[in-house]
This record gives structure tokens, sequence and C-alpha cells, in this order.
């Protein structure tokens, strides 16, 4: 999943702020106990995903996708005092497990998780507005998701759609389906006028999208 030279991630590594015990431990047990663990943001990207949010202080996060919670809990290092992450999972199998990981953590009771496809809890989520969203879930539906929360994130706010480098097929001569549908993707918010945009070369990429 790494995009960058193994050295440079290591030297990158080892420069920013340290990986907290907790996510050491939830880091440990995905890939003793879930299948497809590289799915996991790990050490650098979880660090990104914790200083953007610290950066906006959001009072409301969305997550759709939360695999074993890594990110959440990045996300939710930088809520306000009385902010709310809400999280969304498809898969009811991982409950168990988020439960535990989420109580490892000094921000549990900042968490919200959902069970369930995003497009049908999105619409029902009480919150009139959002200042950071996290997109990490099917890929299919990525530009579905951005129309789907674009009119609810706050002038300024974020949204982060991950894997947008696609392990670096996107510029590369690969013409598989799924190569194309992340090329269209990133096509389709680069000439979106109402956000401002650009794709960090993070792990397998972030597309940090900022809306107007």
């Amino acid at each position: 999943m790494e995009i960058l030279p193994h050295d440079l991630q290591e030297y990158l590594d080892g420069h920013c702020e340290p990986e907290p015990e907790w996510l050491q431990t939830i880091n440990r047990e995905t890939y003793l106990k879930v299948l497809k663990p590289h799915m996991l943001s790990g050490h650098y990207q979880g660090r990104v995903l914790s200083f953007l949010s610290k950066m906006v202080q959001p009072r409301r996060i969305l997550e759709i996708g939360t695999f074993t919670g890594y990110a959440t809990i990045c996300l939710a290092e930088g809520l306000t005092e009385n902010g709310i992450i809400h999280t969304i999972e498809v898969n009811r199998e991982l409950e168990e497990m988020l439960t535990a990981h989420f109580k490892l953590t000094s921000v549990e009771k900042k968490i919200k998780l959902h069970f369930g496809e995003a497009v049908n809890i999105v619409p029902d989520l009480q919150e009139d507005s959002f200042d950071l969203v996290f997109i990490d879930a099917d890929k299919k539906n990525n530009f579905n998701y951005f129309e789907l929360v674009i009119d609810r994130v706050r002038p300024g706010g974020l949204i982060i759609i991950d894997n947008v480098l696609w392990k670096g097929k996107v510029y590369g001569p690969e013409n598989d389906t799924d190569t194309k549908m992340i090329r269209e993707l990133n096509g389709q918010i680069s000439v979106n006028k109402r956000v401002e945009k650009m794709i960090l070369p993070v792990r397998d990429g972030l597309l940090v999208i900022r809306k107007k």
C-alpha cells in the first residue's frame, strides 16, 4: 500500500509524532485477527489524520468505513471538548473488536458507532453539518459518498478520501476497471468549482478537499 520508498517512509515515521500505545495495540491485533489488515491506516497516515483534525478543531466528524477503528481514534483526537465522531461500518462482525479498541482510548465517549450502509444512515443523522468527513469504504461508491456529504459540510470544512493513488496505478499504464474508477473520481473532484483540493502522497494517497 505504500507509495513512497521503504527507507523514506521509515525516515518519515521516525520524524513525526510517535504512535500512541493503544494504536500500536490495535495495529497488532488487526494484523493478527482480521482479513486484509493492510486496510489499516497505520502510524504515519494516522498521524496525518490526527494533525489535520487538530488543525480543523471539529465539533462534528463523519467517517464512512470504520474497519478496526484506527483512523476513527486518530480523527477523534482533534475533536473539541464536546465533539462527536459518527463512524459507519458495514461489517457487523467487527462490533466486539471495535468496542474493545475504543475502550483502550481517552476518546471512547466521543465515538458514535453505526452499522449498515452509509447511503441509508447518513441522511438520517441529526447533525446539521460536519466539519470533517473521512471516506474510506467501498471504492466504487467514493463519488456517491462525496455527493452525499458535500452539502452537509460547512464552508471551510474538509472531506478526505483515502486510496486515491491506488498503489500507483492511477498514474501508470494500467487500465483495469478499479483503476479507471479511481482516475474518474480524481478527475471529477479536480474540476469541481465548489472545493479546493490536493492529493497528498501519504500511504496509498489521501485526497484532501476543502469546501469553499
